[in-house]
């Protein structure tokens, strides 16, 4: 879309680096391309600009939270919700609620605002929001930009909508509404389902690797209850009764030493639950290793081609004891999983997906 030249990304935090990928890959296509996060991801990912906003993430904060919200957003599981409302919807929760809010957006005025001069904000051509979010959760500065004729993606990526649902006042405003999530489709069917981006050429097959005999099965948390770790963890020490094994736990590192740990595993376990797959799967497949992982019934229908090793709570025990028996099963799935990844998941062809939906809405 020749006309949509500048595009700026606003996120809470460059969650698992796929927003600053985005970013990557469409200066890599011609774009001039921005993003501003609003608070460090703790992980170590690039950065482009962080306002580093106040009163985000803080013990404190979680307090106050579970006083002043509603539980349910505070709750991360890996199974699959039933919302009040389809779409589920946010709404300050209490009087509480909505103070607090309200005076930390008054706090964080000044920084955005000189931020927003600094890049000459108003004068982007598309705007993407990551999880559905701008600055305000009232959504004044999207609405202005809408009365501006300017283009308006949102992109919800995960817990964003199951656990907070969208801002109507914001999500109103988006000429294309899309989502990373497969989940997400049965919370909201007027979502457009597209797969993440990937950077492929930053993370090359390692070389073969010898553990001195032991099978080493990783498995990457970034939230135990998302992932089903607890099962993970059950099923990986039974296994070890009868395999010689190797358990790498790989939480709370900065992402490249998570990449290094992650490089020497034989198989890994992405996620055992009913949301499907993640970066963390993808990033299995890219350096070249067995890749298990639970998927959704409509991603089986979209891609029965898929590279995956599929794990479900009745079949982990059994799938992974296959696995640890027969060398070349694993070999034959680690073999076809990066050329399925860099053809569905390579950055660029992401990027062009949605340029072609857009210049279709």
């Amino acid at each position: 879309m020749p006309t949509l030249r500048r595009i700026l990304h606003i996120a809470p935090q460059n969650i698992s680096g796929v927003p600053i990928t985005f970013v990557r890959a469409e200066r890599r296509l011609g774009f001039e391309s921005r993003l501003i996060t609003l608070l460090r991801d703790p992980r170590g990912y690039e950065e482009d600009i962080c306002l580093e906003l106040p009163f985000l993430r803080s013990p404190g904060l979680r307090w106050i939270k579970r006083v002043v919200s509603p539980r349910v957003r505070l709750q991360i599981s890996n199974r699959q919700r039933q919302p009040s409302t389809t779409p589920p919807r946010w709404y300050a929760h209490s009087r509480a609620e909505s103070m607090l809010f309200a005076l930390r957006e008054r706090i964080w005025q000044a920084r955005i605002a000189r931020a927003m001069a600094e890049i000459d904000f108003w004068n982007f051509d598309l705007y993407q929001l990551e999880g559905g979010l701008e600055f305000f959760r009232d959504g004044r500065t999207v609405q202005e930009l809408r009365r501006r004729g300017k283009k308006i993606v949102c992109l919800y990526t995960g817990s964003d909508l199951r656990t907070r649902g969208l801002i109507p006042a914001i999500d109103a405003c988006a000429d294309l509404r899309l989502t990373l999530e497969f989940d997400h489709l049965a919370l909201d069917p007027s979502l457009t389902h597209i797969l993440f981006p990937f950077e492929f050429d930053k993370y090359p097959p390692p070389p073969p690797h010898d553990n001195a005999g032991r099978l080493v099965i990783g498995h990457a948390p970034t939230n135990r209850a998302a992932k089903g770790s607890a099962e993970i963890i059950a099923a990986v020490q039974s296994l070890a009764r009868d395999f010689p094994l190797q358990f790498e736990l790989i939480e709370g590192v900065p992402h490249a030493e998570a990449m290094r740990r992650k490089a020497q595993c034989d198989i890994f376990i992405d996620n055992l639950g009913e949301l499907g797959y993640g970066v963390n799967a993808v990033e299995g497949l890219a350096l070249g290793i067995c890749t298990c992982t639970s998927l959704m019934p409509e991603f089986l229908a979209r891609y029965p081609d898929h590279p995956f090793v599929e794990i479900t709570f009745e079949n982990l025990q059994a799938q992974l004891r296959r696995l640890c028996a027969n060398p070349s099963l694993r070999q034959n799935f680690a073999q076809r999983g990066r050329e399925w990844a860099e053809r569905n998941h390579g950055a660029t062809n992401v990027v062009r997906k949605m340029q072609a939906l857009l210049s279709g809405a």
